[in-house]
């Protein structure tokens, strides 16, 4: 999938702020926008700058006075900022977790509305929904119970644009929920890692044979980062009305099959270990309402995307030391 022509010269001449523009799926949304004549500015506490062409200020999002500040003036913006943990990671620091990322998505999409931009896309995450096998926008209820704590967030925010559409009638707001995102520019740090830069962070480590916990049966869907940014992209143009879209690979895998293709792009030894627990036996994304009503085609296959991924991670293995890091004392 790629973004047409017709969709990119919408952006022309438009004042656009991404927020978490360094991270995984971020930098991807300014690859795809940086050459479609957006005046682009990128919101980081990152330590990086990817692009010569684009404005990037370092700022911490849980200041609403800030919040204010950087949103004024602007026509678009995406809300992509947030913190990826582990289970272990969030389970240990919870509220290191939650508090800040309920914090940023408050005081970014209230200054979005008190600034009155006219586009706002809001990230949210497969973690707002309730526990569940099969995920379907058709399905969800406002009162169920998100799967964990962080999906309280999540879900603190989408509700959040709710009540814009209630009280001031604001359908300007866009929310996805993309499924298990992987791609160049993901966490590797080890301590709060997600599974696929995981296993590649031990691999180059050396990790011989690399064991993967349960027995390989548990289902997930893996989504590479330019099919999500390519969503937003096509959320933010074609809108979503202030309720939500699915954002996953419409093809989930098991974990082996994950580790099967992962060792046929790069030889290792492994071994699966069923004393270990594996988490929940299945979770995948219906993405078809997001296909009918944005245009969403992810087409980027697994091994493409690990390819990618690796190719990536080994030319960068230490990028991750110049993220800020919640879970890092």
């Amino acid at each position: 999938m790629a973004i047409n022509e017709e969709i990119l010269k919408s952006f022309n001449n438009k004042n656009v702020l991404v927020t978490g523009g360094t991270g995984l799926i971020g930098r991807q949304v300014v690859d795809i926008l940086v050459d479609s004549g957006a005046s682009l500015i990128v919101v980081s506490m990152d330590k990086i700058k990817l692009h010569k062409s684009v404005e990037y200020v370092y700022g911490d999002l849980t200041d609403f006075n800030f919040c204010k500040t950087i949103t004024k003036n602007m026509d678009y913006v995406l809300q992509l900022a947030g913190i990826g943990a582990s289970v272990m990671a969030s389970k240990k620091k919870i509220a290191t977790h939650f508090v800040p990322m309920l914090m940023m998505n408050t005081n970014v999409l209230e200054a979005c509305r008190i600034n009155m931009v006219k586009k706002v896309v809001y990230t949210s995450s497969v973690g707002a929904y309730a526990d569940a096998e099969l995920f379907r926008e058709s399905d969800y209820k406002i009162d169920s119970i998100p799967m964990d704590i962080a999906g309280w967030a999540k879900r603190m925010a989408e509700l959040q644009i709710y009540t814009y559409k209630i009280e001031y009638n604001l359908s300007n707001y866009s929310i996805v929920r993309p499924s298990n995102v992987y791609g160049p520019g993901d966490n590797f740090n080890p301590v709060n890692s997600l599974v696929i830069p995981s296993l590649m962070y031990r691999l180059y480590h050396g990790e011989s044979p690399l064991v993967i916990w349960g027995d390989g049966s548990a289902v997930r869907d893996f989504v590479y980062s330019m099919d999500v940014a390519e969503g937003i992209i096509l959320s933010l143009y074609y809108g979503t009305v202030s309720g939500f879209v699915n954002l996953g690979s419409g093809n989930p895998c098991t974990i082996r099959e994950l580790v099967e293709t992962l060792h046929s792009v790069v030889d290792f030894e492994y071994k699966f270990d069923p004393t270990k627990p594996s988490g929940v036996s299945k979770r995948v994304m219906d993405i078809s309402l997001a296909s009918n009503m944005i245009n969403y085609n992810p087409t980027t296959k697994l091994k493409e995307g690990l390819e990618k991924t690796w190719h990536w991670f080994i030319e960068h293995p230490d990028e991750y030391k110049e993220k800020l890091n919640y879970f890092v004392d």
